[in-house]
């Protein structure tokens, strides 16, 4: 049903196609922010502003997040921004989501990463400014739609994938960040996968603050614990890294079946190498290009559900796009480099 919501979004929009250029890649530490500039085609919407608002933008994953951004800017032909904090710091995001709502954007787009963030969100819905959140929801917030990953179905499948590595038996460890509801959901994914297998016992789950550095203290910790530790899963992207980094170490590339998430260039090398043997890897860019696109059609193509959409209390758009993942292994890893 969530593919079906997908291609009724994309058979919904007006796009004139342009070419897109390749943003810079964020540096670490800087507060990440990038705008776009609209084609002269499209005149009629060009005064239409649309902003993504984020935290953690010094990690190559936001890449494509402003890819995304950029991409639906450019084939719309109207102004995106993407603001918000390099580190996880709930109070700049908060801060630079009120920036946003100051500018009066005809829609924002935010990462839900936690129900902290529920307050601005509302506040911008009651300012009359849509918004949909992507990659994690706030679905107790006054939000109109979530875009990202079917978390549960991405952990499933990277669980699989790792009963297929170890022969359906062995010790199995988690690595995830606590309390962030699209992370519970794949870990969620990982345990129902497992469940289907007897031989499979989950030790522990382990805590990466998603810090790469924590994270390889962390893997090392359950090396350590568990010597005939069979293989370590990581649902979000600090994890993998980590986790290569403590496997190398102890000597265990190949033995410890790593599975990462995402596909940062660390961890599509260590696929490579063999320290990593899987990735998780999500449609990421697809999140704010679809987001954005709902937004423009909420503001300007609506779909006459019924006779009369405002009245019935019709918006007339997709309120769950799942953008899927890729497990990416040595087969295909040399087509995620950046």
């Amino acid at each position: 049903m969530k593919k079906i919501f997908a291609l009724a979004v994309s058979a919904m929009l007006v796009m004139g196609m342009t070419a897109c250029s390749k943003p810079a890649a964020p540096q670490a530490g800087e507060a990440a922010k990038t705008e776009t500039t609209q084609p002269a085609a499209q005149n009629d919407k060009k005064d239409q502003l649309y902003i993504e608002v984020s935290a953690l933008g010094n990690l190559d994953y936001f890449y494509d997040h402003k890819m995304g951004m950029e991409k639906a800017g450019e084939e719309l032909g109207v102004r995106t921004e993407y603001v918000g904090p390099a580190e996880y710091d709930m109070n700049a995001m908060v801060s630079a989501f009120e920036q946003a709502i100051a500018k009066k954007p005809n829609g924002i787009v935010v990462v839900g990463f936690e129900p902290s963030l529920d307050a601005i969100v509302n506040k911008a819905i009651d300012a009359g400014i849509p918004v949909v959140t992507v990659d994690a929801d706030l679905p107790t917030s006054k939000r109109l739609a979530f875009v990202g990953t079917g978390n549960i179905n991405a952990g499933r499948m990277g669980g699989e994938k790792m009963a297929e590595m170890i022969g359906q038996k062995g010790k199995v460890a988690i690595m995830t960040k606590p309390g962030q509801s699209n992370l519970e959901e794949r870990v969620q994914g990982y345990q129902e996968a497992f469940s289907k297998y007897p031989g499979i016992e989950v030790v522990q789950i382990a805590d990466t603050q998603s810090d790469p550095v924590i994270a390889a203290q962390a893997a090392a910790s359950l090396l350590q614990k568990y010597p005939d530790l069979a293989g370590i899963v990581c649902v979000e992207g600090a994890g993998g890294a980590g986790a290569a980094t403590a496997v190398k170490e102890a000597g265990l590339s190949g033995k410890v079946k790593v599975i990462a998430m995402d596909r940062g260039n660390e961890v599509i090398q260590a696929i490579e190498e063999g320290t990593i043997s899987a990735t998780v890897a999500q449609q990421t860019a697809l999140m704010p290009y679809y987001a954005t696109q709902i937004l423009y059609n909420l503001n300007n193509s609506k779909v006459q559900i019924t006779t009369d959409n405002a009245s019935a209390g019709v918006l007339g758009i997709p309120t769950t796009v799942d953008t899927g993942v890729i497990i990416v292994d040595k087969d295909n890893a040399k087509y995620f480099k950046r």
